[in-house]
């Protein structure tokens, strides 16, 4: 079954960073390019300069990413985070984040640091079938 899918992702890119080697690492590793990005400059707690870059990607560009992402991820990885379903949902949207420094160096790992965020959503009707939609979506994106 092919799901209707909306993701977006979040970086924030700090002025210690390199933003180009970001973009270049979306478009080598996840087929995202510097263009797909809205890019907003901000100031930090701090009154650090900080970028944050956001992008929504809907239908076969949505697919495309799942496919990349699930294709760099582990099989561990992917089995954890199916484990973790209940709890990464909320409001039919799954909440995963990723190593962005990891990333940089081409290497997809699921962590809770240095992130860049991931939310898959796509549109659950009967809260009981949460666990069985989003095991179809990883499921049907290894391929």
């Amino acid at each position: 079954m092919i799901h209707k899918m909306e993701i977006t992702v979040d970086v924030i890119v700090h002025a210690t960073e390199d933003i180009l080697r970001i973009f270049q690492s979306f478009e080598d590793y996840l087929d995202l390019k510097e263009s797909d990005f809205t890019v907003n400059e901000t100031v930090g707690h701090f009154e650090n300069p900080i970028t944050i870059l956001n992008v929504k990607i809907v239908k076969k560009q949505a697919h495309n990413f799942m496919r990349k992402l699930l294709g760099l991820l582990s099989a561990k990885q992917i089995s954890q985070l199916v484990k973790e379903i209940e709890e990464r949902t909320e409001d039919s949207r799954f909440h995963m984040r990723i190593d962005k420094q990891e990333l940089i160096k081409g290497n997809i790992v699921v962590s809770e640091k240095e992130t860049v965020k991931v939310k898959i959503h796509t549109p659950i009707y009967n809260k009981k079938d949460t666990i069985k939609i989003f095991t179809e979506i990883f499921q049907c994106h290894l391929g």
